[in-house]
């Protein structure tokens, strides 16, 4: 890639303090990695796989997005051991696809135990970054556990699919909410839990303020819901350093609301990439 396009994307997305970070020319001072931290490819169901994978590799390319972590989600659910074992082989062939700009997380239906086990150990240690759940139980039930204290062992972070709302009950019955996440993160205060999609759609404002007294949770920005505020609420009653800049197949709309949102640069660069770079870097995985 071009350099100079692409810190001009970079200064995109980061603002004015990323300009003043281009101009100085010194390497210490340039932007810091953009790192989507909740994405996905494709379940291999579609004819057009492969073409989706690289639109969203060049989406992201476009938009100053230098990685992405990417889980695949199987269409059932819940989530069969055969489908997320494929999925998971083929996010680690997705890796070798994009090197350098996948980075991939490991999706498991806990309710396999041992065998979710296994396959969690198996591709953190060929290289993938973190574990994804998805609903097939809630963050805080008991069978969740020992995934949560495996990441804990691993050092890397949960990402849980979530959201607080009435209309996804019937489809979701076991969809964890910022209280769920909350209460998980309690819990466990050395585990890295993301809570997922908070414009994803739902009530975005009872999610920040469940989380509020669960320090050690975060939350990612991602969704297509393009309501204003969100982001600034969160940087208030959160704080920059637990928030994830994200966008879970909604790039526009997850730049976008970054690149509006009222907030400082350095909180900016924070959600942008740095809080993400420091959890890799707990894991060796910087």
């Amino acid at each position: 890639m071009n350099n100079s396009l692409d810190f001009n994307r970079r200064t995109f997305l980061l603002g004015a303090g990323a300009a003043a970070a281009t101009a100085s020319g010194t390497a210490a001072a340039r932007p810091a990695r953009v790192i989507d931290a909740h994405d996905h490819l494709h379940f291999r169901n579609i004819a057009n796989w492969s073409e989706r994978d690289r639109q969203l590799i060049e989406a992201a390319d476009k938009l100053g997005i230098d990685q992405i972590c990417c889980s695949i989600v199987p269409p059932e659910h819940p989530m069969t051991l055969e489908g997320f074992r494929n999925a998971n082989r083929w996010v680690a062939e997705g890796m070798r696809r994009f090197p350098g700009r996948v980075l991939g997380q490991c999706i498991v239906n806990p309710g396999y135990g041992p065998e979710a086990m296994e396959e969690i150990r198996r591709y953190i240690g060929e290289g993938f970054i973190g574990i994804k759940l998805y609903n097939d139980y809630r963050i805080n039930e008991p069978v969740v556990r020992p995934i949560i204290e495996l990441a804990i062992e691993l050092k890397v972070p949960i990402l849980q699919h979530a959201g607080h709302t009435s209309w996804l009950s019937p489809p979701q019955p076991r969809i964890s909410d910022g209280s769920h996440v909350a209460e998980a993160a309690n819990r466990y205060p050395e585990a890295m839990i993301i809570c997922g999609h908070i414009c994803g759609g739902g009530d975005w404002e009872w999610t920040i303020k469940s989380l509020r007294n669960a320090p050690t949770a975060f939350l990612d920005t991602s969704g297509s819901v393009i309501d204003d505020g969100v982001v600034e609420m969160a940087v208030s009653v959160l704080g920059a350093s637990r928030l994830l800049f994200a966008c879970d197949t909604s790039l526009t709309a997850s730049v976008g609301r970054m690149r509006s949102a009222e907030i400082d640069d350095a909180s900016r660069r924070k959600i942008m990439g740095e809080n993400m770079q420091q959890i890799l870097a707990r894991g060796g995985r910087a």
